[in-house]
């Protein structure tokens, strides 16, 4: 199971992510740390004498900073699926589907599924419960579509990628997390990314993960306040409630605070501080604003706990 040990530091390291949720709200692979947390425990496979945040498991990996939850997705992907799935049987795949692997794929209740292709010979495929994958989706597994989210038509999924709960997905999207609630709807590629919930990727976005030059990628660092190794490999990552505009071009390693709107020319910058309006400080009355209204779209409104949240956000 991913791991960690609570600290101020390590608040700083899982910027932005960490901004508006404890490190343990964490979706990586199909949970999040504290449902797997929750779990185990029901199964009786905590053991309660140890340190807050070790879990006695016959694997354990920790999360220290952003590119973990990216280079331990595939990992946790296989985890969750097995102790999801463990000693229950998957919902039928229609027959319109062209299917690799089916013992390695499992549905829930009410997923609607027709005319894809799936591939799960290299890891498993978890479809969550009321969770849509429109015709012509192909996908790669290790792969999982949480509860009530959706792929749009013709969506291209590799491996080591998590969309989150009613989240919406579509282009082409590799080893990547979609927290929840938030959108990837349109043709664009997203990679080696984390993007958090309430988030709105306008059509055509698209971010570097490698280097033309092939050479070391730099990320901030919000405890060290400076750019530091992230390896070859690494994109984007999107704090909540963050939008960028149509056909936004993110250069690889780029961190993007809570509560901002990305629209410029050209490339925005490798950190996007919280609450940035193009080039302007967001209105904090309009962020609230257009937030309550992205959240109108799937039947929610923003809260008061929330207001007070980001207050402080925006007062620090």
């Amino acid at each position: 199971m991913p791991v960690f040990k609570d600290s101020p530091s390590l608040h700083a390291q899982l910027y932005p992510f960490t901004q508006t949720r404890k490190p343990e709200d964490i979706r990586i692979g199909i949970l999040t740390i504290k449902e797997k947390y929750e779990r185990l425990k029901k199964d009786g496979e905590l053991d309660p004498s140890v340190l807050p945040g070790v879990i006695n498991a016959a694997e354990t990996k920790q999360v220290n900073k952003l590119i973990d939850i990216v280079h331990l997705n595939d990992w946790a992907i296989r985890q969750d699926f097995a102790l999801i799935t463990a000693g229950r049987t998957s919902q039928p795949i229609s027959s319109t589907n062209k299917i690799i692997f089916p013992e390695n794929i499992f549905l829930e209740e009410g997923v609607k599924m027709e005319h894809c292709i799936i591939n799960a010979s290299a890891g498993p495929v978890y479809i969550g419960k009321n969770a849509e994958v429109m015709e012509g989706s192909m996908i790669r597994g290790p792969f999982a579509l949480c509860e009530g989210a959706a792929l749009k038509m013709g969506s291209k999924i590799y491996a080591a990628t998590t969309i989150g709960p009613y989240s919406l997905a579509g282009g082409e999207i590799k080893n990547s997390v979609i927290f929840g609630f938030s959108n990837k709807a349109h043709d664009g590629y997203l990679g080696d990314s984390v993007i958090g919930e309430w988030c709105n990727l306008g059509a055509g976005t698209t971010n570097s993960n490698v280097k033309n030059t092939a050479s070391d990628i730099r990320l901030w660092n919000n405890a060290s306040g400076n750019f530091e190794s992230a390896g070859i490999k690494c994109g984007l990552f999107m704090g909540d409630y963050s939008r960028a505009a149509i056909n936004t071009s993110f250069n690889s390693g780029t961190v993007v605070g809570v509560c901002c709107n990305i629209f410029a020319e050209g490339f925005p910058p490798k950190h996007v501080t919280n609450f940035t309006w193009g080039n302007e400080r967001y209105e904090l009355m309009k962020a609230f604003k257009d937030i309550d209204n992205w959240k109108k779209l799937k039947s929610k409104a923003i809260t008061e706990n929330e207001k007070e949240l980001l207050k402080h956000l925006y007062n620090k």
